[in-house]
C-alpha cells in the first residue's frame, strides 16, 4: 500500500513537472505563420539611445540580417538569436531586437541606415518560418 501511494506520488510529480517542460507551439513545428511585416532603420527618431545597440544589448552591424519582433511572438519561439526565414528574402535572419509592447503578431525587418528602401519596403503581410 506504501510502495503504490510513493508510486502515484512521484508519477504525479513526475507529470506536473513534464507539463511544465512544454515548447512553444511555433519552436515545435515546421509550419509558418503569416505575420505583419515593416522595416525601420538605425537612425535617431526610429530607436531608443544607442541607435546601433539592440533591445537585448546586442551591437547591430552593417550587412547583417536581423528582425525585431513584436512581444507575443516571442512567446511563439522567436526570442533572442532565433533564426527565421521570411518570404520572399533570401537567406537567415536573426532575431536581436524586440518591438513596443503595443504592437501585435509583427517583425520589423532591420535595413541599417537606409530609409529610403524601408520606406519602399512599407508593409506586408508575409510568411515566416522559425529555422532549427
Amino acid at each position: 500500500m506504501i510502495n503504490q501511494t510513493l508510486r502515484n506520488a512521484v508519477f504525479f510529480t513526475i507529470a506536473i513537472f513534464a507539463a511544465t517542460l512544454t515548447v512553444p507551439a511555433f519552436a515545435a513545428s515546421n509550419k509558418t505563420m503569416t505575420v505583419d511585416a515593416t522595416a525601420y532603420n538605425s537612425v535617431s527618431g526610429q530607436t531608443d539611445g544607442d541607435p546601433w545597440v539592440a533591445a537585448w544589448n546586442n551591437r547591430l552591424k552593417p550587412g547583417q540580417k536581423v528582425i525585431a519582433v513584436s512581444r507575443d511572438l516571442e512567446k511563439r519561439g522567436l526570442t533572442n538569436g532565433a533564426k527565421v526565414k521570411i518570404e520572399g528574402l533570401s537567406g537567415t535572419y536573426t532575431v536581436r531586437d524586440r518591438m513596443n509592447k503595443r504592437f501585435r503578431n509583427r517583425i520589423d525587418v532591420w535595413m541599417g541606415k537606409d530609409t529610403r528602401k524601408a520606406r519602399r519596403w512599407g508593409k506586408r503581410k508575409l510568411k515566416i518560418s522559425l529555422v532549427r
